[in-house]
Formats: structure tokens, C-alpha cells, sequence
């Protein structure tokens, strides 16, 4: 299995590195433990629970969530969200 991040999914992790960096300096600390959990789906990915037809791997250290889905040879990524934003606006971004 090969793993790919979307843009889109890149951009996520952008912005959640910026808000822990601006707000608490932990920017470094938020991707090496979302990269760590995205490295986990070689072993683990297809056991999570689906959720808006995306399986969501929840992190361990941040309220986040990562949506992705199993296709041949590859787990794509598609979101990775903040599970403090409002259902809505994670339905509307995953239709």
C-alpha cells in the first residue's frame, strides 16, 4: 500500500501547524504526531469507522481527524479537520 495526501489534505495540515505554532508554539510537536498517525494506516488502514463514506482515523495527541479511503494500492487522504468545527461544515467540505 502506498500512501498519498491530497493537496487539499496538505493544506489542512498547514493550517492546523499554524494555528499550534501562533497560539502555542507546538507547531513542530502537531505534525510529528500526524504523520505519526498518518504512518499508522500501513498496519491499521480499513479498521476505522466510517464516517460521510471516508474512514476517519482519529489522532492521538489533537483533536483532529483524518478522512480517507481505501482504492487499489493506495490510502488517499482527502481531509485532515479539526473535530472542535461544527458537523456541518465537515459534511459540507467531505460531499
Amino acid at each position: 500500500m502506498k500512501i498519498q495526501i491530497l493537496d487539499i489534505a496538505q493544506q489542512d495540515i498547514i493550517d492546523g501547524f499554524n494555528f499550534y505554532e501562533t497560539t502555542t508554539g507546538l507547531g513542530d510537536y502537531f505534525l510529528d504526531s500526524i504523520y505519526a498517525d498518518i504512518e499508522s494506516l500501513y498496519l491499521y488502514y480499513g479498521i476505522h469507522f466510517c464516517c460521510f463514506g471516508y474512514y476517519r482515523l482519529l489522532t492521538r495527541r489533537f483533536p483532529f481527524a483524518v478522512y480517507y479511503k481505501v482504492e487499489d494500492v493506495h490510502i488517499r487522504i482527502y481531509a485532515i479537520l479539526d473535530c472542535r468545527k461544527n458537523p456541518k461544515s465537515i459534511d459540507n467540505r467531505l460531499a
